[in-house]
């Protein structure tokens, strides 16, 4: 029979979160900035060389959108669209240093770790830094950030020499936070019975079934999905709008899926790749393929998968997106 489990928040590996401060627009929360490298830099730790300027702080509240309208015979308008726009945040930082030389230093690390978020890395893109909030419940919401200017000292007298004050402008593509730990959701093919043996009964063998999926988040999300084998034919629907897509991995040249075997399937952007690297977005059935969504709140979905046995499976996992910090 099928089995499905609950819907798991995975957490992350403990890490090092400093004191929590009052910062506008959000209350009391431990910031922390983790740059291209990984390295974690502390924003709210008083007693550190450096650290966030809580009067300044702006740009972490909801999303600004660009509205599109119809005018109405009757009078007014009507939405036809609003559109989230990139997310710009203000940033002060003060840094110091014991003596002159530890604070060029701190000085010119902490400006490299925001600055590196524009320098082309491997495959030629530009690694984004990130802004982590953790909350004293323990929750955690990141955004992925680029520097866009503002590293300059305050030029006055007494300043760069042991301490010295920048308020950085940091530019973000998706203007939603997104939560530090993932949604997942694992059914699989459960133990087969014979036809006949003790009575007839119906397999599994087709349909992995139905479901509900619940985001948590304040907007829609895209999700990753990997199946396991075995499949011939993989099919999710979305039931509410009827939206759906299917891998048939006869159309990919290379077979269906055997016991062990996974494929994973990206919806943004659409991608589709075997366990071992290989391209197969051409065993979708495009063009009436539609990678959709998961919206804020309950979703009724069905998972398909023609040619399972024991050891199919469908993992789901999604990181949910918020207005806010």
């Amino acid at each position: 029979m099928p089995l499905i489990t609950a819907p798991v928040i995975t957490p992350e590996q403990p890490v090092e979160v400093p004191p929590p401060i009052e910062v506008p627009e959000i209350g009391y929360a431990s910031i922390t900035y983790i740059d291209p490298t990984g390295r974690r830099w502390p924003m709210t730790d008083l007693s550190a060389d450096w650290y966030t300027l809580a009067e300044g702080v702006s740009g972490l509240g909801a999303a600004t959108y660009t509205i599109t309208s119809d005018p109405h015979p009757r009078g007014g308008a009507r939405l036809r669209h609003a559109q989230p726009q990139p997310r710009t945040i203000v940033w002060p930082v003060l840094v110091k240093g014991s003596d002159h030389l530890k604070f060029t230093a701190n000085w010119r690390a902490l400006g490299r770790a925001f600055t590196s978020t524009l320098r082309v890395g491997p495959g030629g893109r530009r690694p984004p830094g990130t802004l982590e909030v953790a909350r004293p419940d323990g929750t955690v919401r990141r955004i992925a950030v680029y520097y866009a200017d503002g590293w300059d000292g305050r030029g006055q007298t007494a300043t760069g020499i042991t301490w010295d004050s920048a308020v950085l402008t940091l530019w973000c593509e998706d203007p939603y936070w997104v939560d530090a730990q993932a949604v997942t959701v694992h059914r699989e093919t459960g133990t087969q019975s014979d036809y006949l043996v003790p009575y007839p009964t119906v397999s599994s063998s087709q349909v992995l079934g139905a479901t509900t999926l619940e985001n948590p988040g304040d907007v829609e999300v895209w999700p990753g999905w990997v199946i396991t084998g075995p499949a011939s034919k993989i099919t999710f629907t979305r039931e509410d709008t009827g939206a759906s897509f299917t891998l048939d991995m006869a159309k990919t040249g290379r077979g269906p899926l055997l016991t062990g075997q996974t494929v994973t399937i990206s919806t943004d952007p659409p991608r589709v790749r075997s366990g071992t690297g290989e391209n197969l977005v051409s065993g979708l059935n495009w063009p009436e393929a539609e990678l959709w969504s998961l919206p804020p709140g309950q979703t009724p979905v069905t998972f398909q998968l023609d040619g399972s046995g024991p050891g199919s499976a469908v993992d789901l996992t999604f990181y949910p997106r918020y207005e806010t910090a």
